[in-house]
């Protein structure tokens, strides 16, 4: 049964705070604050939080910054990363990206939608659900602004789950399910595919160039397996095909077990994103070439199918030993000066669409806003006619939380995906007032007791790795 709620109440506590969600959305952005140089928008934060009286605020040893309202044992999360990728060419851009200027409709700058946007609207729920007594009972609600998931998506939440809590067990007893708060144009999103950064490398011999058969060129080699990986991509899964490609997964013959899931996601995908080589010099063979291979995995796919996938290929095959498959690493020093090394792997999940955390975001939208995706005429190119209920293109901190460790996720945040890293980024202001009161109302429709135990339906596994 849900719990009786004045839904026209919340949102007019959400539409008096709007004002105020813009201009701190404003501040956030007047800091950049690119991958592992948070610090400063992470003081705005803090210092935004206790203006409002959370309960406690506290930054953790990695850099994350940390709110909370409420006094329960059981914690409900909103996750907001606080980091962006910087502004490439300046002259793409039609004004100051930092400046933060608005409209009656929309904020400009880097980090509105990607995703700073989603921290304004968290900090205001909580403060909002303080205002009311809407803090559910029982529960404290966590509000984390977090740091590097730009660089390494989910690596803040492997730190908070292993460091702040006591390990992944500790973890998901004590948090019952996170919202992240990534731009989901104005949908409720229930998984995404996971991605992998897969290094090739091949080795070959130098020489002169005037004399290029005496060598063994590494580019060359790297060309084929090029070409391959291009395959991969691109091809068809017929019997007659030599390379099958990515697109099998969507077939019961090939992924019997979660082909359905599959299509709801999408299909994998692999590109070649960035080329390296060696030579002694330009008139000299190469002897290295190594390629960087940006993986996006569907439902039924693993770390290790992946990289199996990449060592089959018949140029891999070719060039045997000459050829080495690995998955990156990452260890960058955040803000705080912390390492925090991990692989470069972020899991694929999925929740059933009936997931009692899912549904009650489902049951607030429905009680304040109806059936449809709503938003400011700029948006609703991108929202009209699609499913209230849907997924990410792209990765989150998600890959980490119920990825990795099993937490229950869904998204809700202000926002487009197609704003993400792009210049004149903006967002939309009844975004930010939507998502509070969303935010607001759905922690209070939850009902633990319509938990069940397949609520995710495919969370890929752990590698071999020791990473926690």
């Amino acid at each position: 049964m849900a719990k009786e709620l004045d839904f026209e109440q919340i949102k007019s506590a959400a539409e008096a705070y709007g004002k105020d969600m813009t201009a701190f959305l404003r501040a956030m952005i007047s800091h950049p604050s690119e991958s592992c140089e948070e610090g400063e928008v992470v003081a705005c934060i803090k210092a935004e939080m206790e203006k409002l009286g959370f309960d406690k605020v506290e930054v953790d040893g990695l850099g994350n910054v940390i709110g909370w309202m409420g006094e329960g044992d059981k914690i409900i999360a909103i996750d907001s990363h606080i980091d962006t990728v910087g502004i490439g060419n300046r002259d793409n851009w039609e004004a100051d990206p930092y400046e933060g200027y608005e409209t009656d409709e929309l904020i400009y700058g880097r980090g509105g939608s990607d995703q700073e946007g989603g921290m304004a609207s968290a900090t205001y729920a909580a403060k909002m659900m303080k205002d009311l007594g809407l803090i559910p009972e029982g529960y404290k609600i966590m509000v984390v602004g977090s740091v590097q998931e730009e660089d390494c998506d989910g690596m803040c939440w492997q730190y908070i789950v292993n460091k702040y809590f006591d390990g992944p067990e500790d973890a998901r007893e004590k948090i019952e399910f996170v919202i992240s708060t990534e731009p989901t144009d104005g949908g409720i999103y229930r998984g995404h595919r996971g991605r992998m950064e897969i290094r090739v490398d091949v080795h070959g011999v130098s020489c002169h160039g005037s004399a290029p058969d005496r060598g063994d060129n590494a580019i060359y080699k790297m060309a084929d397996i090029i070409a391959d990986v291009r395959a991969l991509n691109n091809n068809g899964c017929d019997e007659s095909t030599d390379i099958k490609g990515l697109v099998k997964m969507l077939d019961p013959k090939y992924n019997p077990e979660h082909f359905e899931d599959a299509r709801f996601l999408g299909r994998g995908t692999c590109t070649v994103s960035q080329i390296f080589y060696t030579s002694p010099s330009r008139c000299a063979v190469a002897d290295s070439c190594a390629i960087s291979i940006d993986r996006r995995m569907t439902a039924g796919e693993t770390w290790d199918s992946c990289l199996q996938e990449i060592r089959d290929l018949p140029a891999v095959k070719k060039y045997g030993d000459d050829v080495k498959v690995s998955m990156y690493m990452y260890d960058r020093p955040s803000w705080k000066g912390t390492v925090y090394e991990t692989e470069a792997y972020f899991p694929t999940w999925i929740n059933a669409e009936s997931a009692a955390h899912v549904q009650a975001l489902v049951d607030a939208h429905h009680e304040l806003f109806g059936e449809e995706r709503i938003g400011c005429e700029p948006s609703m190119d991108k929202r009209a006619g699609r499913p209230l209920t849907d997924k990410w293109t792209f990765s989150t901190n998600c890959v980490s939380i119920q990825g990795r460790y099993g937490i229950p996720c869904v998204g809700f945040g202000p926002g487009a995906e197609s704003q993400a890293h792009a210049p004149n980024e903006v967002t939309y202001k009844q975004d930010l007032v939507t998502c509070a009161a969303l935010y607001t109302a759905a922690l209070n429709l939850y009902d633990p007791s319509k938990k069940t135990g397949d609520v995710t339906v495919f969370r890929a596994g752990a590698t071999d790795n020791d990473i926690k």
